[in-house]
């Protein structure tokens, strides 16, 4: 009599479920397990998703290999033949702009000695000893942002004096403000957090990097996605099946312990194991914190305390892209429209209240904590703009004309019709503009109101820490009867991947790779099966 196989049903085809299931496939031949995906969604890929905009290659999710020198994403990347350019333009084909022109709203073009290069070094060297894990933490304000703000303040306590920041009413201390607020505007879309002092100064010293440079993959993300799935055999991916609930610890008369409820379905999926995905912010919901009820999972019994204050005190924020082609003719700055850095006028305090100060035009709110607006690549027509937190979620509500609207007046502040203050040139850049320009259309990801994902990466919320993002990995029962509230419960019934359960690569997709490898290789484990066939 044939041994019945252990039946793996792994929800989520993203970067975590097709990784694991690709391990758990090839370890043993396809010979080992039951073996299935369930996905919410039509497609693969999750939080990676290749598109196309304006006749270039465009990213709408992950963009970036963080390092290339040992990630794993690079590996295949590399193998496949991901990297190596063809007939299609690719988002940041040519890498991170050396070239930026950095503009005070009104028009004045920042001088790049007096203020951008100094301000510039300060905060690096702030983020760096963050990030080094030497930076001194205030416990009572134990958050990125008032470590920076403290930074700041003793430079302009250790600088002395005060000047002239380039006329229009800018001072030096207004335009350093603004200029370091643009850095801390472009840290909220690294991190997700929509206010960096949600965001934990001590956690920052765990968060690892891969060495070496950060690129773009010329052929798309997808498709480092597409050759992971392709190895799984046609049918392993079931597309609509919307997870509800999950009871585990189940007495069901098949043996299975683990019962699958699925939206619109009368009758549960049955397994041994289930491997879950699902994003932080759709867990989120499941507890009943934001999104709604509706859109998360469901556990019967409860997950333990452990699991639910991990869930709940992890940050989860929401980024988007906003991606704009202008109209032929227009816009030009020095013969292509520069890579913009846009310093806003600083924010005043009403009553204790921090106020926005407009100082031209209508710009709209949402625009106002943008850092910059740049070609996708040197020379392109196609524009791009980073959204974090309220201001994303808001971007993601408003109709295409008022999209366009406000990027037409933030633009119209910042490269005004005549440019005469400040030097001639900046970094070769003409400090003249015919202005005038103009955008035809959009397009932008919408990653916060999916109810599929419910936001877009992970990170450590103050009053959290790196030992939740390990509590997210513990599976459900644990290993031994110390784990295991009832010894008669078969143990790894529920097992965490994706990027918010990896301590050190969270809110990347090399760290959803490095977390499904994990979880296969866990239940290998289990089954005392060794036998490896993916770079581990």
């Amino acid at each position: 009599m044939v041994a019945k196989k252990p039946r793996v049903v792994i929800v989520g085809a993203g970067m975590a479920g097709l990784t694991a299931a690709y391990r758990l496939h090839t370890a043993s031949s396809g010979d080992l397990f039951d073996l299935c995906i369930v996905e919410a969604g039509h497609r693969i890929g999750g939080r990676i998703l290749t598109s196309e905009f304006a006749g270039n290659r465009v990213e709408m999710g992950a963009t970036w290999i963080h390092g290339i020198e040992g990630s794993p994403i690079h590996a295949i990347a590399s193998d496949i033949a991901a990297l190596a350019a063809d007939s299609i333009p690719w988002e940041r084909m040519d890498g991170y702009s050396q070239d930026p022109v950095t503009v005070a709203e009104g028009g004045t073009v920042v001088d790049p000695s007096l203020v951008v290069a100094p301000i510039t070094a300060l905060y690096r060297r702030l983020m760096d000893s963050a990030r080094a894990g030497d930076a001194p933490v205030d416990v009572k304000r134990p958050g990125v942002g008032p470590f920076l703000r403290r930074g700041l303040k003793e430079y302009r306590a250790s600088r002395g004096g005060t000047g002239d920041g380039g006329g229009d009413g800018w001072s030096l201390e207004k335009l350093e403000e603004a200029v370091f607020a643009m850095h801390e505007f472009t840290e909220r879309t690294c991190t997700s957090a929509h206010d960096l002092n949600e965001l934990d100064l001590a956690a920052e010293g765990e968060y690892r990097d891969y060495p070496g440079d950060q690129i773009t993959i010329a052929r798309g993300y997808s498709r480092i996605i597409e050759h992971i799935a392709a190895v799984l055999p046609p049918g392993m991916i079931r597309f609509g099946r919307r997870l509800q609930r999950i009871e585990w610890c189940s007495r069901g008369g098949d043996g299975s312990p683990v019962k699958l409820h699925f939206e619109g379905e009368r009758s549960a999926m049955a397994a041994d194991h289930v491997i879950l995905t699902v994003s932080l912010g759709v867990l989120k919901a499941g507890l009943g914190k934001g999104g709604g009820e509706t859109s998360g999972v469901a556990f019967s019994p409860a997950l333990p305390v452990f699991k639910r204050e991990a869930i709940e005190q992890l940050g989860f924020g929401v980024v988007n892209k906003l991606f704009m082609e202008m109209s032929g003719g227009c816009g030009e700055v020095g013969g292509q429209f520069p890579f913009l850095q846009m310093a806003f006028a600083p924010e005043e305090e009403e009553n204790g209240r921090e106020v926005i100060t407009k100082r031209v035009g209508e710009i709209p709110w949402w625009m106002r904590r943008t850092a910059f607006i740049c070609p996708i690549y040197g020379g392109s027509r196609v524009l791009l703009a980073w959204f974090a937190g309220k201001e994303a979620l808001e971007l993601e509500a408003l109709p295409d004309d008022e999209v366009i609207r406000g990027i037409h007046a933030t633009l119209d502040a910042f490269l005004p019709t005549s440019v005469t203050r400040g030097a001639d040139k900046v970094n070769g850049h003409s400090s003249s503009s015919s202005n005038g320009a103009r955008i035809a259309r959009v397009k932008r990801s919408k990653w916060g109101r999916d109810p599929l994902f419910l936001g877009s990466y992970s990170y450590v919320a103050v009053g959290s820490s790196g030992d939740d993002l390990d509590l997210m990995a513990e599976p459900l029962p644990g290993w031994g009867e110390e784990d295991n509230e009832d010894p008669t419960c078969p143990p790894l019934q529920i097992l965490f991947a994706g990027e918010a359960t990896h301590r050190t690569h969270y809110s990347t997709t090399h760290g959803a790779y490095l977390s499904g490898v994990r979880e296969a290789n866990r239940l290998l484990q289990h089954y005392r099966y060794t036998s490896a066939s993916l770079a581990q």
